[in-house]
């Protein structure tokens, strides 16, 4: 899997505006080859952060140099962002913890 980490931050008055562009942007993702997931959110300081997962290389590079998302980049160099950066990184283990699905265990367990 590979993970991708986004952080920005925007120049103040649009973020409403970068947000539509965002939207568009989400859609276009998930329609990549190996796309798994993604979420953003806005800290407190006023960073936003997007984690983007994608099953293997190939599906990150195609979102990577999709046109328009391309085109998309170089808008928000332009006119959005005061700052990026971007961490792309290979998964190197994972681990989970649903409490519900460890009540579920426990209780089959009788």
């Amino acid at each position: 899997m590979i993970v991708t980490v986004f952080r920005s931050r925007l120049r103040p008055g649009i973020r409403d505006e970068y947000v539509a562009l965002v939207a568009r942007m989400n859609e276009i993702a998930r329609t990549m080859p190996g796309y798994i997931s993604h979420k953003a959110f806005f800290a407190e300081d006023g960073e936003r952060v997007t984690i983007v997962e994608f099953e293997h290389e190939e599906g990150m590079r195609a979102w990577r140099t999709n046109p328009e998302h391309r085109a998309a980049q170089k808008l928000a160099r332009e006119k959005y962002y005061t700052e990026y950066h971007i961490q792309a990184c290979t998964l190197d283990r994972e681990s989970k913890f649903k409490a519900k699905d460890a009540a579920l265990a426990a209780a089959a367990q009788g």
